[in-house]
């Protein structure tokens, strides 16, 4: 006795699956019924080639995505590198000057960071480098956007905050950076290094550019260091 599904083959009910160049073609009204063997060889064939080169276009823009991020992305640590910090900044001005809101920018430099390498090896001095990066997005909102400015520079956009915002935020940090301590690595000797760090913060006027903004934080940073040299502990 024939199966069911050996019946329904034989008097023609099962039909095979439209591959993916027939449901389009379906979709574009062109179905492959015209009769002529070429015809719906070659309509066939084109809708092939045009889905190849949709999937083609997605890949590349895939790639073209990730290709953008890479070049964004600091070199070491997971936040912006400067080019990309400096675009950020232009972004956010344009917002703040579009709604009227305020926008802050902090500056942050590692005090003690050339004697973490100097004492304990560059690999030691890059997870440092790491572990700040990890504080400081750990403690900043979603909307705010860390960037690598140099060696052991960071900077901090606060959007829709004021520069009273902003040095809360100052004094937060650097307590939590003056907080970690950094040990020798395995087969290293050596006194633990207290990091630290000095910032300068700088409400956006309105009219200066990314790059000057960015020149006023660091030398809101280099006085506040200064002073901070100068006040006996």
């Amino acid at each position: 006795m024939d199966r069911p599904g050996e019946q329904l083959a034989q008097s023609g009910k099962i039909r095979r699956a439209a591959t993916p160049a027939e449901k389009m073609l379906d979709a574009l009204d062109l179905p492959l019924t015209s009769g002529d063997l070429k015809v719906d060889a070659g309509l066939r064939a084109l809708a092939e080639e045009v889905l190849y080169l949709r999937g083609q276009e997605a890949r590349l823009h895939r790639a073209l995505s990730f290709s953008e991020a890479l070049a964004d992305r600091d070199a070491l640590c997971p936040v912006f590198n400067r080019r990309a910090f400096v675009r950020e900044i232009s972004r956010e001005m344009a917002l703040s000057r579009r709604h009227g809101s305020s926008l802050c920018l902090l500056y942050i430099d590692l005090d003690r960071f050339k004697l973490v390498n100097d004492r304990f090896g560059h690999a030691t001095g890059d997870k440092a480098l790491k572990s700040v990066c990890k504080l400081i997005n750990s403690n900043i909102r979603e909307t705010d956007i860390v960037g690598r400015l140099g060696g052991d520079e960071f900077g901090v956009i606060l959007s829709h905050a004021l520069r009273s915002d902003g040095e809360a935020k100052t004094t937060e940090l650097t307590k939590l950076i003056s907080d970690m301590v950094i040990t020798a690595p395995d087969g290293r000797t050596g006194e633990p290094v207290s990091l630290g760090a000095s910032c300068g913060i700088v409400q956006w006027d309105g009219r200066v550019s990314a790059d000057a903004l960015i020149a006023a934080a660091d030398e809101a940073m280099y006085r506040s260091k200064t002073e901070r040299r100068r006040t006996p502990k």
